[in-house]
């Protein structure tokens, strides 16, 4: 059967982490009065660890759902967090912030934490929407992604934490052009290489001592695009969601949506249709991949297997949930999909009902249905963890 994994829900609304064992559902953790940015996400670690932001406290979190203790180091951190990610040694993170509840973009910190000394640094780079990825090496670098104007901005990560207190603001060593439109980011270790999504594909760059060298752009095959991107570390594989159709959220039931996979060996790309609606956020099981499809007509977990199958299965209702009318991220529930690359169970929260489906990829059939304490307001967020399952071998929070 599948391995021992432990599965993170956290309700940022009320303020609530849970670590619960899978399939069966026992609580061996929970933390409370903890709002966790449910932008930044989880960012995997080594040894079944993951890092997070509290959003109320100003915290980065690393948590051990494996440990007696669950909290094992916290560290002030400038919010609100818009990503967050490490070095592939897990050892130095870079959080940036972004719009957190405001309308125009209005803060330019960037924190970054050396989780071996517990030392931390603020600095200020450029107001936006930022992402952030660490490259490693003997000198690893932060690389910021820019939104109008668009750019990779390459910093040290070295001079970033040696900065001088108040929080002063830095030049990039380098800058490189990027169209104003990126979203989406995600850095393969095993070739240097990071990757910025934008409407014309995805850009990638790679290291070259401490200078980043763009290479051709990788096209999306599609008249639509993705605005997220999260590495395959089992498959050495790209994947995005690409979603097409008339930009209005009001036309949301009418979205197109495919899973998109670029296969970093090869070179090739595979498109498989998935339906109408939202679909947003993926994740990575042993063999499948998983999405959550809404739709008015009935939502869904989609399987995508390693052999290009699909399999689809319906999920219940929520209350609250995304109707025709209205957009699909106003005031609505939502779903959070986890999954880990050490087994084959498939976890999908059921927003506003406090529940967690529980599904084994293989067959489709689920295995539990798990309570929690809250509602798990908007979907909640999700994160399935194993001791040694390479999930951290993404090195950018998901």
């Amino acid at each position: 059967m599948t391995a021992a994994a432990a599965l993170l829900v956290s309700d940022h609304v009320d303020g609530s982490v849970s670590v619960l064992t899978v399939p069966d559902g026992t609580v061996t953790g929970r933390l409370t009065g903890r709002h966790l940015s449910e932008h930044a996400g989880f960012l995997a670690l080594p040894e079944g660890r993951v890092a997070c932001v509290d959003e109320r406290r100003g915290e980065l979190l690393v948590l051990n759902p494996f440990d007696d203790e669950l909290v094992e180091l916290t560290v002030p951190v400038a919010v609100p967090a818009e990503h967050l990610a490490c070095d592939p040694s897990g050892r130095r993170l870079a959080i940036t912030t972004g719009l957190g509840k405001n309308i125009e973009p209005w803060s330019d910190l960037l924190t970054v934490v050396d989780l071996a000394t517990g030392e931390a640094a603020r600095v200020r780079t450029r107001a936006g929407e930022p992402g952030v990825t660490v490259l490693g090496g003997g000198d690893p670098l932060v690389v910021v992604r820019h939104r109008q104007p668009g750019a990779l901005a390459v910093h040290r990560f070295a001079d970033l934490l040696a900065a001088r207190p108040g929080c002063p603001t830095v030049t990039p060593d380098m800058v490189l052009p990027l169209p104003d439109d990126g979203h989406g980011d995600a850095q393969d270790p095993h070739s240097g290489r990071v990757f910025a999504a934008t409407s014309e594909g995805v850009h990638p760059a790679r290291r070259r001592a401490d200078e980043l060298a763009a290479e051709a752009v990788i096209p999306w095959k599609s008249p639509a695009r993705g605005w997220y991107l999260r590495l395959d570390t089992h498959r050495r594989a790209l994947w995005s969601t690409l979603r097409g159709g008339h930009p209005d959220p009001l036309r949301w039931p009418d979205w197109t949506n495919q899973a998109w996979r670029h296969d970093l060996v090869t070179g090739r790309t595979h498109l498989t249709d998935l339906g109408p609606g939202l679909v947003f956020r993926l994740a990575l099981a042993r063999d499948h991949t998983a999405f959550t499809r809404i739709h008015p007509d009935g939502d869904e977990l989609v399987l995508l297997c390693a052999d290009d199958t699909l399999r689809r299965v319906p999920l219940p209702a929520m209350d609250g949930a995304p109707s025709r009318g209205g957009t699909p991220w106003e005031g609505v529930q939502r779903r959070a999909v986890a999954a880990s690359p050490g087994s084959d169970w498939v976890a999908v929260t059921r927003g506003g009902h406090g529940e967690v489906h529980i599904f084994d990829a293989r067959t489709g059939h689920e295995a539990t249905r798990l309570k929690t304490s809250t509602p798990l307001h908007h979907g909640g967020h999700a994160v399935l963890r194993s001791w040694n399952d390479s999930t951290d071998g993404d090195p950018v929070g998901r």
